[in-house]
């Protein structure tokens, strides 16, 4: 317990640090870490409002790309932030009770919460003005939401090893992650799609997890395809990965 303890002041120091270094004291200080994120997904939401039908299949549109981009810009920002994150914390690796571990989750409970925070802030603000109604099942959104965060989790244990080994991954990642937005099911739900190429999305974490957030959000009005079975092991095994990658890396990092 004692040894739980320390690491849990170790990670709640690294990310005080973290929050610290990148946005500072100025302005609004650590409020940048939900402005950010909500900077982004309120732009992509205000011009789709804009240009597009309000409803599409029947369903809002404010909503579908609310519930579509706020999960897509918690993984971009995730992966984003774990490549290069052991470099970038090299240092701190002196002290015997910071691990590569520590220096990951810091670093993900920041973008995780961040894009969280947003999505929220957002959505009052899309509701007041009468662009979006209420979650028709609370449960199964936030069930959605824990599913992509673990998602999201998992991708950061596995892009920071990987950038440690290979300087290519990290400057393809950026076209990797754009090519990757049309199986990420921020903008299309499942069942739009052809039967017979379902399965595609489907095989996605983050598709499963964002049809769960959309099925709390839209319950009966819209037919949402999930497989929790499915999505628990994917995440699973994404997670031992990744955790084993990680634990590895430390042989990788080179300390100055």
């Amino acid at each position: 317990m004692r040894g739980i303890y320390i690491q849990f002041k170790v990670i709640h120091a690294l990310i005080m640090r973290e929050l610290q270094t990148r946005f500072g004291r100025e302005n609004i200080g650590f409020l940048w870490f939900v402005g950010e994120p909500a900077l982004f997904c309120l732009g992509v939401t205000v011009v789709w409002t804009a240009i597009r039908p309000p409803y599409e299949n029947g369903l809002p549109m404010t909503a579908i790309v609310l519930t579509g981009y706020v999960p897509l810009t918690m993984w971009r920002h995730c992966i984003a932030r774990s490549v290069a994150a052991f470099m970038a914390n090299g240092s701190l690796m002196y002290h015997r009770q910071v691990t590569t571990t520590d220096i990951i989750i810091s670093r993900m409970i920041i973008e995780i919460l961040g894009a969280i925070c947003a999505g929220i802030v957002i959505y009052f603000g899309a509701y007041f003005l009468g662009y979006i109604s209420a979650p028709e099942k609370y449960d199964m959104l936030i069930i959605g939401l824990i599913y992509q965060s673990v998602f999201c989790f998992s991708s950061g244990l596995l892009i920071a090893p990987l950038s440690e080994k290979s300087d290519i991954l990290e400057k393809a990642l950026g076209i990797i992650s754009y090519l990757s937005i049309p199986l990420s099911g921020a903008f299309v739900m499942v069942d739009w799609i052809p039967e017979k190429y379902r399965w595609i999305l489907m095989s996605s974490p983050s598709v499963e997890g964002v049809e769960m957030i959309r099925d709390g959000q839209f319950g009966y009005h819209a037919h949402a395809h999930y497989n929790i079975i499915y999505s628990t092991w994917i995440n699973i095994v994404l997670l031992i990965i990744g955790m084993k990658l990680t634990f590895d890396a430390r042989k990788y990092i080179r300390l100055e």
